[in-house]
């Protein structure tokens, strides 16, 4: 196994105590974590499912994959079958072992990414390229293509035609295309599309992973909630070797997603929340001078100011805001900082006055 890096928040410590010391407290933008309320419907299905003596099913139960079937069409325009859902205990999870899963010997991941993408390669003890020109392979075998659209950290939406070159290529050498869509439903400029919607893959699913997470969606990042669909072939070999690993997501965990996909309202609710803290926030960065780039869809506003990313979270860490590096994610970031909209409606009003 390759050697893992240092876990790159921990770098982050000093800054957070310098934030810390503001007078009027620190506002964190830097992790993206939900600070709103976990939906009362998901709240009342988790409750009633608490009686759960038994082994949950890997699988998952049929209502849950067929509340995720309803979501993908009712959202996304995608049809899959029931069977061909398979719930994952958070993406995090997935993404870090979907290398090891698929026996991969080389990763591709984009070149600003969320960094787990390389520590799942690492971890399977396979090679990871950085890129986002597939082209420039050549006759480079690749086993695993990451795709990530809205992108994190960059916000940026990849269009079907981009998807649609990336579907063709992997195809034509056999390998797997992993699209992480956490944050699928939060375009605000763009609109972003599944890698498993027809205008992108043809109707066909073959070789191709979508990965979705309710953390973003309806606050679950506590309940460690996803699920990743697709190629059956390809579904069916996960859910053959997450039976023998014993990754089994919790039962009640699994009857309050069922509820969360079920229930787009409070979802929607939930985005005009992330609206609101977007259109406070963006007007008070580029006053103070951060250009924000890309940021059409997803989180965060991937700023700069033209300085080091380092010296922007200084400077951004004197007046009681915390974010994070650009570099955390590809040597190409090293001059922006990613900045979270997750925080509270009140934490967002001083970070804007503190901006001024």
């Amino acid at each position: 196994m390759n050697t893992l890096p240092d876990f790159p928040w921990d770098r982050l410590e000093p800054y957070k105590e310098r934030a810390r010391a503001h007078a009027d407290g620190i506002v964190d933008l830097s992790v993206g974590t939900p600070v709103d309320p976990v939906p009362r419907i998901v709240q009342a299905a988790l409750a009633g499912a608490a009686d759960s003596p038994g082994y949950p099913m890997t699988h998952g139960t049929r209502e849950l994959r067929e509340a995720a079937v309803g979501w993908l069409s009712r959202r996304l325009g995608v049809g899959v079958d029931q069977r061909d859902v398979l719930p994952v205990i958070g993406t995090k999870e997935l993404v870090a072992w979907l290398p090891t899963y698929l026996g991969a010997g080389r990763v591709v991941h984009p070149e600003l990414a969320y960094p787990t993408y390389d520590v799942g390669a690492r971890l399977a003890g396979a090679s990871a390229l950085a890129s986002d020109g597939l082209l420039a392979l050549g006759p480079e075998r690749a086993d695993l293509v990451w795709v990530n659209s809205p992108s994190n950290p960059t916000g940026r939406v990849l269009p079907a035609e981009h998807l649609r070159k990336v579907v063709a290529w992997a195809r034509e050498r056999g390998a797997v295309v992993a699209s992480d869509e956490c944050y699928i439903e939060l375009g605000w400029e763009e609109r972003p599309v599944s890698i498993l919607h027809p205008d992108v893959c043809g109707g066909s699913h073959e070789g191709l992973l979508a990965v979705h997470s309710l953390s973003k969606r309806s606050n679950l990042a506590g309940y460690r909630a996803g699920f990743v669909t697709g190629d059956p072939a390809l579904v069916k070999r996960l859910l053959e070797t997450r039976k023998h690993a014993g990754m089994m997501m919790p039962a009640p965990v699994q009857a309050a997603m069922a509820a969360a996909l079920g229930d787009d309202a409070h979802a929607e609710e939930q985005r005009e929340r992330y609206a609101g803290r977007r259109d406070r926030l963006r007007p008070a960065l580029e006053r103070a001078g951060w250009r924000i780039d890309h940021s059409t869809a997803g989180l965060y506003f991937w700023a700069t100011n033209g300085e080091k990313s380092w010296d922007q979270v200084g400077k951004l860490a004197e007046i009681g805001i915390l974010v994070a590096p650009g570099d955390f994610y590809g040597s190409a970031g090293d001059r922006h900082i990613r900045i979270a909209v997750t925080a509270t409606d009140e934490r967002v009003d001083a970070a804007v006055r503190r901006l001024q």
